[in-house]
């Protein structure tokens, strides 16, 4: 979706997105024919190929794809669907490992599933974009996570210092189908939209079995609950339904009441209170269960800044020091738990395994890490974990050259950091605090 759109798909994006914003109460009726657009689908195409990832149940990648011609290829996904003969294949069901050490199940639809979505995403998106709350960050136009993290640090700097830091359990496959399709019905009614949203979200789940053969099952249409997290339209239809949610704070009187504000990313959220957080904790438990959301009671609590710290999108927010004067503010810092991670993923990246790799193989791969973790972790005094990294990144690169090159001890007078930094062009972090305001506190 980073992808600039074809000049046809945008005006007709521009269009739908002043109607839905100008007229609040318009249901639109003729979208499906937009969906299956030439313009529409090769920039659904263009978006899916950009974000890579591997192929579905079906194994078909893009370079088979692309090897039989696109152009083909999607005239005849367009004839299915104007004929309406479309229907999707099974979901892959991959796991990623979580911070916690617990396994995230993410949902990887075919190639084909995945351009389709994309073309509805394409087409939806400025529709529903129009009714999103502000206090929404994710997956929207113009935002991102580190908007959300600088309204909450906004926020305890303006007094709402009484935190309910907020955990959903698996809140993507926890979304009730009914419930969610009315939120999509709202605004839409062209049916045949509504049933393809329909099928995607009932369709089954492959994984792999105790003994690693394949499995279906399909809980989804069973349970009538759950979106694949991993599929291009589950994004944009977990927005809608946290919508509800921060809706019916505002209109049951929370936000008023409890002097309460929610900032929102995906299914992470935090409630800023200036009145008691812990009474906004119980109104947003009984909320959630009225939505038939489940709240992880284990890893929800109440947090009272400056006194208290709490983590959210990766940032520790809390009591801060400046470097210069000592003195205490109310600040964020890159959390100690994704240092430990970009640690590990250094760790991966100098592997014994890869030593009969080139070296500047590595110190590709390493810099395409540090340069992507820096431009997320840049705000507030990042100095201390930038030195971190460094210093580990710079051990481990030694390491991995010292067993390459056959070298005894540590390798610092072989490889001292002139050789890492101007010779092989490692990356260093600490430089960059200089053009960081936020990193001189």
């Amino acid at each position: 979706m980073s992808l600039q759109p074809p000049e046809k798909t945008r005006k007709l994006q521009e269009t739908l997105h002043a109607k839905a914003k100008g007229s609040p109460d318009y249901r639109f009726y003729l979208l499906y024919d937009k969906v299956y657009r030439e313009d529409v689908l090769t920039s659904a195409y263009r978006c899916c190929k950009a974000n890579d990832g591997t192929a579905g149940v079906d194994e078909q990648t893009f370079e088979d794809i692309e090897t039989d011609g696109v152009e083909r290829w999607l005239a005849e996904l367009a004839e299915a669907l104007r004929m309406r003969t479309y229907r999707p294949q099974a979901v892959r069901r991959v796991y990623i490992e979580k911070l916690d050490g617990t396994k995230r199940p993410l949902g990887i639809p075919t190639i084909r599933d995945r351009v389709v979505q994309m073309a509805v995403v394409l087409v939806l998106t400025p529709i529903f974009e129009a009714d999103l709350s502000p206090e929404q960050y994710a997956y929207r136009p113009g935002r991102n996570a580190l908007d959300a993290v600088r309204k909450v640090h906004s926020l305890l700097n303006t007094g709402y210092t009484e935190v309910v830091d907020a955990d959903l359990s698996a809140y993507f496959d926890s979304i009730p189908h009914a419930e969610l399709m009315k939120s999509v019905a709202r605004r839409i009614s062209d049916r045949h939209v509504l049933h393809l949203i329909k099928m995607w979200l009932e369709a089954p789940v492959e994984g792999l079995d105790d003994r690693g053969r394949p499995h279906r099952t399909t809980r989804n249409k069973d349970e009538g609950r759950g979106t694949p997290q991993g599929a291009p339209i589950s994004p944009l239809l977990a927005n809608l339904y946290m919508r509800r949610f921060v809706l019916g704070w505002k209109k049951l009187g929370h936000e008023q009441r409890f002097q309460a504000r929610i900032v929102n990313y995906a299914d992470d959220f935090v409630i800023c209170c200036r009145g008691s957080a812990e009474d906004a904790r119980r109104a947003m438990q009984a909320l959630m269960e009225r939505l038939g959301l489940t709240v992880n009671e284990a890893k929800t609590r109440v947090c009272h800044v400056p006194d208290e710290s709490f983590d959210f999108l990766g940032y520790t927010i809390g009591l801060c020091h400046s470097t210069q004067t000592g003195k205490a503010y109310i600040g964020t810092r890159p959390s100690r738990k994704r240092v430990t991670r970009v640690c590990g993923a250094i760790h991966e990246i100098t592997s014994p395994r890869w030593r009969m790799l080139d070296a500047q193989d590595r110190v590709v791969r390493l810099n395409r890490l540090l340069r992507g973790w820096a431009n997320y972790f840049c705000l507030g005094p990042v100095s201390k974990a930038y030195r971190a990294i460094d210093a580990h990144a710079r051990y481990r690169l030694r390491r991995w050259l010292c067993r390459k090159h056959k070298v005894q001890g540590q390798g610092i007078t072989r490889f001292p950091d002139d050789y890492l930094y101007r010779t092989l062009g490692l990356v260093r972090l600490g430089p960059r605090t200089h053009n960081l305001p936020w990193a001189k506190a």
